[in-house]
């Protein structure tokens, strides 16, 4: 009896031997020779957005602990909102967490700057907004974000009212908010690298235009803005459109389409494409986006589908004109509970990855730090896990981008040059699955692993530790674990980035 228990103990370790032997089988090889150039993104390809609604201070959306279903009951959309200070764009925390994801571009937008009215003087901010308004923005306000931007390493990106307050007694297009902030701008040293006319004229009707707005209204607005910009701002670039949703992506209605835009433009003269995309609605709106739908194919890829349309239409009407993505997050209406939490991180370096590879030069996310879809907690600024993800995409993906020669089942390959390097590329591995992989690279490298004890965790760990902040608010040391050429494992559900630093891309 004693020799048949032992027999059976040794058959189960030999067993297990080769099942652990099996399952150890490499995949695939990494490929790193004769790659194929794809094309170069922006410098500040990572960049971010704050809520013209966050400068000013007004009701921006509510997180999810704190709605109250019998109010959402009688007041509808109002209820899913709560009433916010003005940021504090001094804050020494903000400004050290923002800084390290530079250099990059701030836009300060959103559909509360379409009806922003700017206080040209320095008394105390008005109580209520000037007819025609709805909003105010203050100098020392406006003062914050320059002083913001300059402080982080950013290019300050806005837009401006299209409410009826800018308007003359036919209802024409007038500078008459653009031009104090425009002067008030250049006076404290500030620039605006770039703009949209106003945010999303697809959801004009949603945005405080005027009744009736239209592409032909749009148009001929159009061409009074860019006219009084060429004269006296003509530094600064003009995109657009900017709109939203189209191509199938976002169900509901929209107060115009891209093609009748540029069919009421006389000619088609942004000097930018740009675009905003969602690839749902959350569920704080009723939308019917799910967290086991958060990890697939379908999913991560989606951001090629709000590509598609936008993409058509720039090939068609401005062909060499540079695409940017100036708005985009894990769901409209703030976010779902999850884009706090692990799981944003693969849809976030997921979309970073391949609009590279689809010759997108910048992608703004929204927003650095409101609702659930900041990279920061509203609250304290404490870094969600999207935060560190952004992170080391800043620390070491360059701005070339090659095409990944690797097939390996399972996983998303997206290679780059090696940040603020001569030599040497960086590899970015992504694994949504819940199956073990085993790989074999070329070289040594330093190697950045991401991973948590759950896909719904809060927190983010690299190379098994926990990424958080030090005692004094500052950032911990980024380092990366050596890796010898050969076999390397991608666990479950985790982001590797690989470091080669001394291999040439040929």
């Amino acid at each position: 009896m004693k020799q048949t228990v032992i027999l059976l103990i040794l058959l189960f370790f030999c067993s297990a031997t080769a099942n652990s032997q099996e399952n150890a089988t490499i995949k695939g090889k990494l490929i790193l020779n004769d790659l194929k150039y794809i094309g170069q993104v922006d410098e500040r390809y990572q960049s971010v957005n704050v809520e013209m609604c966050e400068v000013v201070g007004g009701n921006f959306w509510i997180p999810y602990h704190l709605i109250n279903s019998e109010r959402v009951k009688t007041e509808g959309i109002a209820a899913l909102k709560r009433s916010i200070p003005p940021i504090n764009l001094y804050d020494k925390k903000l400004r050290t967490l923002a800084s390290a994801l530079g250099p990059m571009y701030v836009r300060v937008s959103g559909t509360w700057a379409n009806s922003t009215f700017f206080q040209d003087d320095d008394k105390p901010k008005l109580e209520i907004a000037p007819g025609g308004y709805e909003n105010v923005l203050t100098r020392a306000e406006w003062k914050s974000v320059i002083d913001f931007c300059e402080a982080i390493d950013a290019r300050l990106v806005t837009s401006f009212a299209i409410s009826d307050g800018i308007r003359d007694a036919e209802g024409n297009w007038t500078p008459a908010q653009l031009k104090p902030l425009l002067n008030f701008t250049k006076s404290i040293g500030g620039e605006i690298a770039a703009a949209e006319m106003f945010n999303e004229p697809s959801h004009a009707s949603y945005g405080a235009a005027p009744e009736g707005y239209d592409a032909s209204w749009y148009a001929k607005d159009f061409a009074d803005f860019k006219c009084y910009i060429d004269s006296v701002y003509p530094e600064m670039k003009i995109m657009g459109p900017g709109s939203t949703g189209e191509g199938g992506v976002l169900p509901g209605h929209r107060s115009m389409e891209t093609d009748q835009i540029f069919a009421a433009l006389p000619k088609p003269e942004f000097d930018i494409f740009s675009y905003h995309y969602y690839g749902g609605v959350s569920k704080r709106c009723r939308g019917e986006l799910t967290l086991e739908n958060a990890l697939t194919n379908a999913w991560l890829s989606r951001t090629e589908l709000g590509l598609n349309y936008y993409e058509e239409a720039r090939d068609k009407y401005l062909p060499d004109a540079p695409i940017w993505l100036t708005e985009t997050a894990e769901a409209s209406c703030g976010g779902n509970p999850w884009a706090a939490m692990y799981t944003d991180c693969f849809r976030y370096l997921e979309q970073l990855g391949r609009l590279a590879k689809k010759n997108v030069q910048v992608v703004m996310h929204n927003t650095l730090c409101a609702s659930e879809y900041a990279l920061l907690d509203q609250d304290t600024h404490e870094p969600r896990p999207n935060y560190w993800a952004a992170l080391l995409w800043n620390k070491l993906m360059g701005t070339k981008v090659y095409e990944a020669k690797s097939t390996i089942d399972g996983l998303d390959i997206f290679i780059h040059n090696q940040k603020e390097s001569s030599e040497g590329m960086a590899v970015l591995i992504v694994n949504p699955k819940e199956t073990e992989t085993f790989i074999e690279i070329p070289a040594k490298a330093q190697q950045y692993l991401l991973t948590a004890d759950d896909i719904m965790s809060k927190t983010v760990k690299l190379n098994g530790e926990v990424l958080k902040l030090k005692s004094d608010d500052k950032l911990p040391k980024i380092t990366g674990k050596v890796l010898n050429a050969g076999e390397i494992t991608i666990p479950p559900y985790s982001i590797i980035f690989l470091s080669f630093k001394n291999l040439k891309i040929q």
